[in-house]
């Protein structure tokens, strides 16, 4: 930063020229001239508005609008908007809303509490629901992808979660949702504002050859803003909707919990390779990934496992990794402690009593004051002790081939030899495999594992995620027998067609003193795996229905010219030239009259007449020449005097009876103009009694193959851009 005195240039001030300035007209000269420059620059602007208006863009654009307009008109007659192709739509909305909004509450609402939950009569449980690995798509997730697939594919992805979430919200209102890590794809790749984010010499050529090449890349634009708006974006899919789950907590809780802290290898790395000051910015922004937590008289104890994991790397007595584990390590050290004090203001609240320490007053003298007995929430041995759960994001080790049971998706299990009852033990492909490689480790290390829970202690049960696949076992003695469910990601992205999310069902009731009451249920926790639609099934319903709607609409366009079937194409809309006259049929008094004397006025067609007779036959005439100059012929007929002939009108008989003259142009007295359509070559005649009018049209297809393919085009094309932008509708809105 420059300093104060610095113009921040590299230039001392008095280096710079220093121009002055005379804001004060002192003269009518200059006024005058800084007003001549106004209204020359507003005469301008107005002449470029004018211009604007009177160019033959403008009027190209009104033609347009005008041709829109009209095409609109056309477009909605009630024939037209319910026509087959229109139908086609309806249907196409009502399987998209399905396939994108219903399905999602169906399959939440399949998953209800009261449908699986077994607890006495009158037990209030509290309800809570992990949710793993969430990963959102970033440029980490498919380096390399070209646009617009790339955010395409961000879009459906945040969509698939964002309505999985809200259902999961509006229909089971959980008292608490958990997340077990991974909450971005690419959270350790984007730079923080401070630290040291570059790979350390011993870790170069550890990343796969894809990666290697974008990391530059990334570095250069994926800094501490792109991960803040990651970090709105994960905010928007799952903070901005919790409140749909209601703002009470369920009976007999004691409220409702969101907690998201628990990191995974996609958001800090894997064991010494850790980005430490991602871990810091993640501890900013989500809270300490160490924690104690008490929920339905249970203890949850959150671990970050990918940074313990350094205290077993291979390269522990190479590097020093201590700022890596050493947190973890230093949580595990007093984590009974902090357990004990956990549980204790729980009973405390419940109870009605103040949750903090309470201290005597009183004056004493500082070197006589008593240290060792200072008031503390560890009561140890009276401290109650509730069923304590284990929260990692990696699970823990197993054995190579360890199977993990019928509702896992990747593989089910080996079917078992005849007459054996147990599972097929190893089972490599029903398994996690026992594995790892750059920034990840699928189960933890055996030391890391027995250090958790002996550290932790009484661990009924454990969570964890990583995987992105169920998988629920029994773990040896050596980890005292603890049971283990692995949990479903959220994500349609992670490889597992059919995403889920875990619910825990949780059921401890207490005395004032944080034992559990007689009688109560010996297993307090119970589970429930709740599957999410397969979004890869949706997209094959669609593709389905497009190919069925393709099959549909040009069986339709063949039967069109068969059939004889109104067809759905329009006309191109005609622009009329000017009429010589009106063309509406007569509406004035005595039409019985003119049509009385109709074969006089054919009689004296070629006979010399008065002034308003001559006048009338020149109108006749240059009606006939104005169809014929319209390209309209008269059959052979019509030319030798036949039926078709045209004739000109003769006076109204009323005005001869009063003496009077019809008048000129053919206007009578005190009338409306005597006009009716020629009944020429354009009428329908073909039945011999006369019939409807029909305008010729040069536009119609002139062979019936053209016919189907403008048919085929027209109703396809409807349907398509109707359909893609009602799903845009939906993709839009979420």
């Amino acid at each position: 930063m420059a300093p104060s005195y610095s113009n921040g240039y590299g230039h001392s001030p008095s280096a710079l020229p220093t121009p002055s300035y005379d804001y004060n007209y002192k003269s009518n000269g200059d006024f005058q001239s800084i007003c001549d420059d106004i209204f020359s620059s507003a005469k301008a602007m107005l002449d470029r508005l004018s211009g604007y208006v009177s160019s033959r863009r403008r009027h190209t654009a009104w033609s347009l609008a005008v041709k829109a307009l009209q095409q609109t008109r056309r477009n909605m007659t009630r024939r037209r908007l319910l026509s087959f192709p229109h139908l086609l739509v309806a249907l196409w909305i009502l399987v998209m809303l399905w396939g994108e909004r219903w399905v999602f509450g169906s399959r939440v609402r399949s998953c209800d509490w009261d449908h699986w939950e077994d607890w006495p009569a009158g037990a209030t449980p509290h309800r809570l629901i992990f949710v793993a690995d969430p990963q959102i798509i970033d440029p980490h997730s498919y380096p390399g992808r070209p646009w617009p697939l790339n955010p395409l594919t961000v879009t459906i992805t945040d969509n698939y979660m964002r309505r999985s979430y809200k259902q999961l919200q509006k229909v089971l209102h959980p008292d608490t949702v958990l997340f077990l890590g991974d909450l971005f794809d690419g959270g350790r790749e984007w730079k923080t504002a401070h630290g040291n984010f570059d790979d350390p010499k011993w870790a170069e050529g550890h990343r796969p050859a894809e990666e290697e090449k974008y990391v530059k890349e990334w570095h250069r634009k994926y800094g501490e803003d792109f991960w803040l708006r990651e970090y709105a974006r994960f905010g928007n899919i799952f903070y901005d909707n919790w409140n749909l789950g209601g703002v009470l907590p369920g009976p007999g809780q004691r409220g409702r919990k969101l907690i998201s802290s628990l990191p995974g290898n996609h958001d800090l790395g894997f064991g010494a390779e850790v980005k430490v000051p991602a871990r810091h910015r993640f501890n900013a922004y989500f809270g300490e990934t160490n924690r104690v937590d008490v929920i339905g008289n249970h203890t949850f104890v959150s671990v970050d496992t990918v940074s313990l994991s350094a205290d077993t790397s291979s390269v522990k007595g190479q590097v020093d990794l201590e700022p890596v584990y050493g947190p973890a390590q230093e949580f595990l050290k007093g984590v009974k402690t902090t357990k004990r004090k956990a549980a204790e203001k729980e009973v405390l609240f419940w109870r009605g009593a103040v949750e903090d320490l309470a201290f005597e007053h009183k004056v004493e003298d500082i070197a006589n004051a008593d240290y060792g007995n200072l008031p503390t929430m560890d009561l140890r041995d009276d401290a109650p002790d509730f069923p304590t759960i284990l929260l990692t994001h990696v699970p823990l080790y197993r054995d190579p081939g360890t199977p993990c049971g019928p509702m896992r998706e990747h593989w089910p299990p080996a079917k078992p030899p005849k007459g054996q009852t147990t599972p097929v033990i190893p089972d490599h492909r029903n398994a996690i495999s026992v594995s790892s490689g750059y920034q990840y480790q699928n189960v933890l290390s055996p030391e890391d594992s027995i250090k958790l829970i002996e550290s932790i202690g009484n661990v009924i049960h454990a969570f964890s995620g990583d995987d992105h696949d169920y998988c629920e076992l029994v773990h040896t003695p050596d980890q005292q027998n603890v049971r283990e469910i692995t949990v479903k990601s959220l994500s349609m992205a992670m490889g597992v067609p059919t995403p889920g999310f875990q619910m825990v069902s949780l059921y401890n009731p207490i005395d004032e003193r944080g034992n559990p009451l007689p009688g109560s249920p010996k297993t307090t926790l119970q589970t429930h795996l709740c599957l999410l639609p397969q979004q890869l099934s949706t997209f094959m319903t669609y593709a389905v229905l497009g190919v069925l709607t393709l099959v549909i609409l040009v069986a339709r366009a063949f039967l069109v010219p068969v059939l004889r079937l109104q067809p759905f194409a329009l006309d191109p809309a005609r622009n009329a030239g000017p009429a010589v006259l009106p063309v509406f049929k007569p509406k004035t008094e005595a039409d019985d009259g003119f049509l009385r004397h109709h074969h006089h006025a054919a009689r004296d067609h070629h006979k010399p007449t008065t002034s308003s007779g001559t006048s009338s036959a020149k109108f006749t005439s240059a009606r006939i020449s104005s169809a014929r100059t319209r390209g309209q012929s008269l059959s052979g007929a019509a030319a030798a005097g036949g039926p078709g002939t045209p004739h000109a009108r003769a006076p109204s008989p009323a005005n001869r009876a009063k003496g009077g003259s019809p008048g000129r142009w053919g206007w009578g007295q005190n009338r409306g103009p005597r006009i009716e359509i020629r009944k020429d070559a354009y009428y329908n005649n073909s039945s011999g009694g006369g019939g409807d009018w029909r305008p010729a049209s040069a536009s119609r297809p002139r062979t019936t193959l053209g016919l189907v393919g403008r048919e085929m085009w027209t109703t396809s094309w409807r349907v398509a851009w109707m359909v893609l932008l009602f799903f845009a509708y939906l993709t839009y809105k979420g």
